[in-house]
């Protein structure tokens, strides 16, 4: 009588790192089963044909290890899937409910990428700009973020710079060198040039750069950022705008941040302790991008201004 293994006990045979389907089926884990794992969250789907153990932490080196399975040599990892890898999310809240594309460019001489999941292309990007982490070819930081300056909207492209400055160190001194060696004719490369400009390491979520990034472009003054307010002469309160001299808040509450219910009682004390000290407290939110409610909230900014100036 033949005995079966259970894909469960199948799945001990692969290392505590992402695998491919093909790997799957080398140790005798077909499609179906792979994708009954997948539903049961025993596995999850990192890239198309590349899984991992749920159990396993989405972390930058895990996302390379998937990466490096599925990448040939002449391939380089560019734009938003270069941030991805990089550590800086670029995807929009609705990508992420489907797997993206990788968005992959073959370096000139080689053929393009062609395969389900992925958005192939050739690029002649210099040997300066690419870095090889885990056997994976991807653009550099600095590239990476100029690329993306240049090609996303104004909200996602000042996200992705101050992610960039935030996480690799990046400056504004490099980024604008930088632009003016490679980027002269680049499509994008004004709206690249007034971002860098704008760009600050202090922002900590896409959602705080798209405030920011708002009341500049309604005309509004550039906010402090990551301000703590004292007590008693002691850092208490951190915010994550403000213009301090007017006693104004405003805070980004989005789903990275603010979902825990500690945190929203924490949320919770700091406002009505600003609001009991004299502070106007304005909270946005990722549905407050709409155009009607876009224009509520900087209303409120613009009017709470005015009244502080006043007073």
């Amino acid at each position: 009588m033949t005995i079966h293994a259970s894909p469960y006990s199948l799945l001990e045979t692969l290392c505590a790192r992402p695998f491919s389907t093909a790997q799957a089926t080398a140790v005798g884990i077909d499609r179906h089963e792979l994708a009954h794992l997948v539903a049961n969250r025993v596995l999850r789907r990192v890239l198309t044909g590349v899984y991992v153990r749920s159990a396993l932490p989405d972390t930058v080196e895990v996302r390379l290890q998937a990466a490096s399975l599925i990448l040939g040599p002449f391939v380089v990892a560019c734009d938003r899937t270069a941030s991805w890898m990089l550590g800086v999310d670029t995807f929009q809240y609705r990508e992420l409910e489907i797997l993206p594309p990788l968005e992959l460019r073959t370096l000139p001489g080689h053929n393009r990428v062609r395969r389900a999941g992925c958005s192939g292309g050739v690029r002649d990007l210099d040997a300066m700009d690419i870095v090889e982490v885990a056997g994976v070819k991807m653009t550099k930081p600095a590239r990476t973020a100029l690329d993306l300056a240049c090609k996303l909207g104004r909200r996602d492209s000042l996200a992705a710079l101050d992610g960039f400055m935030r996480g690799h160190g990046l400056t504004h001194a490099e980024l604008q060198s930088k632009l003016a060696a490679q980027y002269v004719r680049r499509r994008g490369v004004v709206q690249a040039r007034e971002l860098v400009a704008l760009a600050d390491p202090l922002a900590e979520s896409p959602g705080e750069s798209w405030t920011r990034l708002e009341l500049i472009d309604h005309g509004l003054p550039t906010p402090r950022l990551q301000h703590w307010v004292q007590v008693d002469g002691r850092p208490t309160f951190r915010l994550d705008m403000a213009y301090p001299k007017h006693k104004i808040a405003i805070e980004y509450d989005g789903r990275e941040f603010h979902e825990g219910e500690e945190r929203r009682r924490n949320d919770q004390v700091r406002r009505r302790w600003l609001l009991d000290h004299g502070w106007i407290v304005i909270v946005v939110t990722k549905d407050d991008f709409a155009s009607d409610a876009l224009d509520g909230w900087i209303d409120d900014v613009r009017v709470a201004l005015r009244l502080a100036a006043r007073a």
